[in-house]
């Protein structure tokens, strides 16, 4: 942890300072800073507030920690290598602009099924890393821990992204925001090309 650059690490570690505050907070933090769909307030729930769009990504469900090791795992491998080569203010402009993309899209398709659940986790902004690393070294070799299938980087995000699509469309693993995931892989790319089209 200590060899990772300022950005990262400290991502890394307000992470898991909300995670100790939420499992001893009995739910009040979820009620005012997780991403609470537009209208939910009419059916007895939390209102939407346009702080939630960046907020809701601090925090992850407390009755597991797989929710928290997985995107902190996934921040740590590929954030990093993403700083690095950006520096740590283009690196938090571009995870907060797929934190905000992945929730604006998560609330779009909230109104669609008049959804009126929270969304809650990193893992918009984690989605928008995943493919900066793989634009960035498409062929480098990543290992997947289940099944453990070595891949280039540019087929580990493809084949993760229509996964994902696929999951999102069909509502398999109806408790993942797959559209925020979507979401923040679209908002990374966009603000990609961007860079690209302003620098050329």
């Amino acid at each position: 942890m200590f060899n990772l650059p300022p950005a990262t690490r400290s991502l890394l570690l307000v992470n898991v300072a909300v995670f100790a505050l939420q499992y001893f907070g009995e739910g009040s933090l979820e009620r005012y800073f997780a991403l609470w769909p537009i209208g939910s307030a009419a059916v007895g729930a939390p209102s939407f507030e346009p702080w939630q769009l960046i907020t809701y990504s601090f925090l992850h469900d407390t009755r597991t920690a797989t929710h928290l090791l997985f995107n902190m795992l996934a921040l740590v491998m590929f954030g990093g290598d993403v700083e690095r080569v950006w520096g740590p203010r283009r690196f938090l402009t571009y995870y907060f602009t797929c934190v905000l993309s992945g929730g604006v899209a998560q609330l779009l398709v909230a109104l669609l099924d008049n959804a009126s659940g929270e969304t809650i986790g990193a893992s918009a902004g984690v989605f928008g890393l995943l493919l900066a690393f793989a634009m960035m070294y498409p062929r480098r070799t990543i290992l997947l821990i289940f099944p453990p299938i070595p891949m280039p980087a540019w087929l580990f995000v493809t084949g993760y992204g229509v996964l994902e699509l696929y999951l999102g469309v069909t509502g398999g693993q109806a408790n993942v925001a797959h559209f925020a995931h979507l979401g923040g892989m679209l908002g990374g790319y966009l603000l990609i090309r961007l860079g690209r089209a302003r620098r050329r």
